[in-house]
């Protein structure tokens, strides 16, 4: 007899709402181009400003809005566009943050996953003068919450010391949109459709003011190239209007407190029991004895999908650089497993993956 499989793995993405694959459908019967002026293209561009007009009202944003391909092409948008002459980071960022040129300097975090942000001020420049208004000289980006241990950073503690230094704050909400109210005191915000039910391909970069940025292309005001996935946006749309509050229940998620306190007793490590702002839908935990590469075999053989930290660098053999940043031990870091959870997530899902980690456990002990 064959059984579901249980997917634990929604911080990589998570399944299509049926709100978002109806609003889809809609989108691919209107089919034209929405900078074509004629009727069927004035037909699609009047749906994509609804469809702006109702994202910022879902996530309560009074700034701009700007149509992506998803997260990365977001984050890149900033980087490449911010009237900035240099780019900070901190040292857990997603690696389509980290990755290539776009950041100067990375903010170093302690190892409870706080960025320490109060070295902004070594490393920022106050604003001059360009063309009769003031360019803001150092763009500050930092993750929400962390992809690979759910940590959430103080996004308030950093904009304050980032504005006081003349800076703009970019803020990646990929893994909170949907789930937290996106942080008013950002300058700019990214949101990433598929990790709240949303279509894989659609993102945006909020921005409070066009005037941080330099135009760059012929679509969406002229900050971004290519024409505008109106289907894609209009299923993010969809996805966001149907997320509730909580993400997900309380009940689905209550086993994993006594799994916890098992993890403690068999030798293992909670990881949220070391950070600053653990939150509830994304966990690291780390099995006594067995390399994190073998526990998500044997978990794939059970049934049961997780991963080893950021769907983007998971199929390398690197180790982690979040966990190298908080200072965890070689040894730790590599045993460690992410279980991530979602819209369709079930309290016997959650009871099934703590029956079958303690069991490894055990076994692993045992040989």
């Amino acid at each position: 007899m064959t059984t579901s499989r249980i997917y634990l793995d929604h911080a990589a993405t998570t399944p299509l709402r049926p709100e978002a694959r109806r609003a889809m459908e809609h989108g691919f019967a209107q089919w034209a181009n929405p900078s074509s002026p004629h009727s069927e293209g004035r037909r699609a561009r009047a749906l994509l400003e609804d469809a702006r007009e109702r994202l910022k009202a879902a996530l309560n944003w009074d700034g701009e809005v700007i149509f992506t391909g998803g997260a990365s092409e977001a984050a890149a948008l900033a980087f490449d566009t911010a009237n900035v002459v240099q780019d900070i980071a901190t040292a857990v960022e997603h690696d389509a943050i980290l990755r290539g040129d776009h950041v100067d300097w990375t903010i170093p975090v302690r190892p409870d996953g706080t960025a320490n942000m109060q070295l902004i001020a070594t490393r920022s420049e106050r604003p001059v003068e360009i063309e009769g208004h003031p360019e803001n000289r150092t763009l500050v980006a930092v993750q929400h919450v962390n992809s690979e241990t759910g940590n959430r950073q103080h996004i308030g503690f950093a904009a304050e010391l980032v504005h006081d230094n003349g800076g703009l704050l970019l803020v990646d909400c990929a893994q909170s949109a949907g789930k937290f109210a996106v942080p008013k005191m950002a300058d700019m915000a990214i949101i990433s459709a598929h990790k709240f039910g949303g279509p894989i391909g659609a993102g945006a970069l909020l921005v409070r003011d066009y005037a941080m940025l330099h135009a760059s292309g012929g679509q969406e005001r002229g900050y971004r190239r290519g024409t505008e996935n109106l289907p894609g946006i209009l299923g993010m749309v969809a996805a966001l209007e149907a997320c509730e509050e909580p993400y997900v229940a309380p009940d689905v998620l209550a086993p994993l407190d006594d799994f916890a306190e098992a993890v403690r007793a068999a030798g293992g490590v909670w990881l949220s029991d070391r950070l600053a702002d653990p939150t509830p839908y994304i966990h690291a935990v780390a099995m006594p004895g067995i390399s994190g590469s073998a526990q998500l075999m044997r978990f794939d053989m059970a049934g049961i999908a997780v991963s080893q930290g950021s769907a983007c660098s998971s199929g390398t053999m690197k180790r982690s650089h979040v966990l190298t940043a908080m200072g965890l031990a070689d040894d730790l870091a590599d045993r460690m497993i992410r279980i991530s959870f979602g819209w369709t997530t079930t309290r016997a899902e959650v009871e099934r993956f703590c029956e079958v980690w303690l069991d490894m456990a055990r076994t692993g002990q045992r040989a």
